[in-house]
């Protein structure tokens, strides 16, 4: 049964996928610019993500979240780091993230739940 983390997955990929149809040059370059930051320089892919991750948390942005989680769960960070790491964000953006930390927090619970199955 599907569970909010797959239909986001599924809306995100056939999203990017109309948004690549319309071929508008600005687009494309923002998007490439975006995928561009994420990868390994002076600062490791995997600390950019958690990078993101704070950011997102930070920016109250549920579907940046889930996305970066996703990516930090694959790349190997374990739920105390990205505790830390949601720690860091609350402090920063205060207790109007929180909702935004419930929400981190049960994609996390659902992140692990699939690598059992």
């Amino acid at each position: 049964m599907p569970n909010r983390l797959d239909e986001f997955r599924t809306y995100r990929k056939k999203m990017n996928a109309r948004i690549f149809e319309i071929d508008h040059r600005g687009i494309k370059r923002f998007f490439n610019l975006d995928s561009a930051a994420y990868r390994d320089d002076a600062l490791d892919a995997k600390t950019k993500e958690l990078l993101g991750l704070v950011a997102s948390t930070v920016l109250r942005c549920n579907d940046c979240i889930d996305y970066h989680l996703d990516q930090c769960v694959q790349i190997g960070w374990t739920d105390e780091e990205l505790y830390e790491a949601l720690n860091v964000a609350l402090i920063v953006g205060g207790s109007i993230v929180i909702p935004h930390l419930r929400h981190a927090v049960e994609t996390i619970d659902l992140l692990r739940a699939e690598e059992g199955e």
